[in-house]
């Protein structure tokens, strides 16, 4: 099969996704849901930021109700700084006393969350108790540099040290915090920070990013991008050709840093989909026949020792199955670049030798279908297009992925015939899935969709709007906006 050939039978089905965040915002969830009312804010951020996207928000919502929902994220204000996940825990500013505070308190993920839905809004955010909050969040940092989810009784940090707590402290600080700082203000230690981020690099290189709680843990694609989308939004991480952010500061990812995560990411892109039901668990049990690669179709692809395009390189997984990963070799014909980079991907924009190291092919309808997994020899899921695709463009390297074949993957694979996406082929949409599947195509400029920040994952227009905020003027370091390019 000649991917030149293949008909377009891929369709974003906006009306459908339209039809699937209404229902969530304006109808009871599925009861599978109640487990995560203490994250309704979460919830609340990912329903509202979905119709953002996909430019409805204003059409289908009327101001009293867009009003509602910016009192209804301040009721979750905490009074001594940040907001809650969720109005379950506030018993009333008249009750509270030092002795029972600590049953209610506010933490990172509500407050980013909170942060993000009133920029989404376009509220003013001139109820955001600012001081307060950049107080609290200096109180979260650990000594190793990390961050707690919050605080305890007695003011203990509480929640292990990990990458995700960095990040939304990173992404905290950059919304709220001056250009200059405040006097009477004490702000994070950035330089323990970042030197905390850089040492969470699992294993030898190349490798990537792991949770930060201990130094064997295994890379992920998830923890990856929390990293390194810390590292930016901290200046950490200077945009090429841009030497401002390491003059103004000691602590900066050198550039083999940096090859390294890409390089790393460069290779979750696989075509090993899970079959309609079957767990991603399951990637263990791959086939051992390497002449077999899981496209999620029922069938194996055949294996050609004539076909020209594209190799294969087998590993072993700890159970002995072969894990087959996709390298290009030469382009397909009438095509003028790789459809699908993997092994031997130039992280640059000059070419690189990438023969197949052996004589092993594979026909080309095996690329077809292409997604990431999270971490090595598992299965593709949807929520992985997100955060190792969107790291890539972040760090200015979109021309890596595959974008025509992560496409079909999105929506023949996972979109869901009522709207939404399922984490794997065949699995009912879910709230989270289907937002970052959505993320995912907005950062691949999805016709109907809206523009989207790869650092924030909220549109450009709601981060535009969190940089109009009186205090965000003339910030130095702003997020990219998809297309490599760095915009104040």
């Amino acid at each position: 099969m000649s991917l030149s050939n293949v008909p377009e039978r891929s369709a974003f089905a906006r009306d459908r996704h339209v039809k699937y965040w209404l229902r969530c915002l304006k109808t009871f969830l599925p009861h599978l849901y109640t487990s995560n009312d203490s994250n309704r804010m979460t919830l609340a951020l990912f329903t509202l930021s979905a119709l953002d996207l996909l430019g409805v928000l204003h059409e289908y919502t009327t101001p009293s109700e867009r009003s509602h929902y910016i009192d209804w994220i301040y009721h979750c204000q905490h009074p001594s700084g940040g907001f809650r996940g969720f109005t379950g825990t506030n018993f009333g500013n008249a009750n509270r006393n030092v002795e029972n505070e600590h049953w209610d308190p506010a933490n990172l993920a509500g407050t980013f969350f909170a942060l993000a839905g009133l920029a989404i809004l376009g509220d003013s955010m001139k109820r955001v108790k600012r001081k307060e909050c950049l107080e609290w969040l200096a109180k979260l940092q650990l000594e190793d540099g990390s961050f707690g989810e919050g605080l305890g009784k007695n003011g203990k940090i509480e929640g292990d040290p990990d990458i995700r707590y960095c990040f939304l402290a990173a992404v905290t600080r950059w919304i709220l915090k001056d250009r200059v700082q405040l006097d009477d203000v004490e702000d994070i230690d950035v330089d323990k920070l970042a030197t905390f981020i850089m040492a969470s690099k699992a294993g030898p290189s190349p490798s990537t990013l792991h949770s930060g709680q201990a130094s064997c843990h295994e890379a992920h694609a998830g923890f990856t991008y929390n990293g390194m989308g810390a590292l930016f939004l901290l200046g950490r991480l200077p945009p090429p050709n841009d030497t401002s952010a390491a003059s103004r500061s000691t602590v900066v990812a050198d550039e083999s840093f940096v090859q390294d995560v890409v390089h790393w990411l460069v290779y979750r892109q696989t075509t090993i989909l899970a079959d309609d039901g079957q767990d991603s668990e399951v990637a263990d049990a791959q086939p051992s026949n390497v002449h077999e690669v899981f496209l999620g179709t029922h069938q194996s692809a055949r294996v050609s020792h004539d076909a020209p395009h594209v190799g294969l390189e087998g590993s072993l997984d700890h159970h002995g199955a072969q894990i087959q990963q996709l390298i290009p070799s030469q382009n397909p014909p009438g095509r003028d670049t790789p459809l699908f980079h993997v092994l031997g991907a130039s992280i640059d924009d000059s070419p690189q030798d990438t023969s197949p190291p052996a004589s092993l092919q594979i026909d080309e309808g095996a690329l077809l279908w292409v997604g990431f997994s999270g971490r090595c020899n598992k299965f593709a899921d949807t929520c992985y297009s997100w955060w190792a695709g969107s790291t890539l463009i972040m760090l200015g390297k979109a021309h890596l992925l595959s974008f025509n074949a992560i496409r079909r993957y999105l929506l023949e694979k996972t979109q869901h015939i009522v709207g939404g996406f399922g984490k794997l082929p065949g699995d009912p949409p879910d709230i989270l899935h289907s937002y970052l599947g959505l993320a995912a195509l907005a950062a691949m400029k999805e016709p109907g969709l809206r523009s989207i920040d790869p650092t924030l994952c909220i549109s450009l227009s709601a981060r535009e709007h969190l940089e109009s905020m009186p205090w965000r003027q003339d910030s130095h370091i702003a997020p990219q906006d998809g297309s490599g390019d760095m915009q104040k």
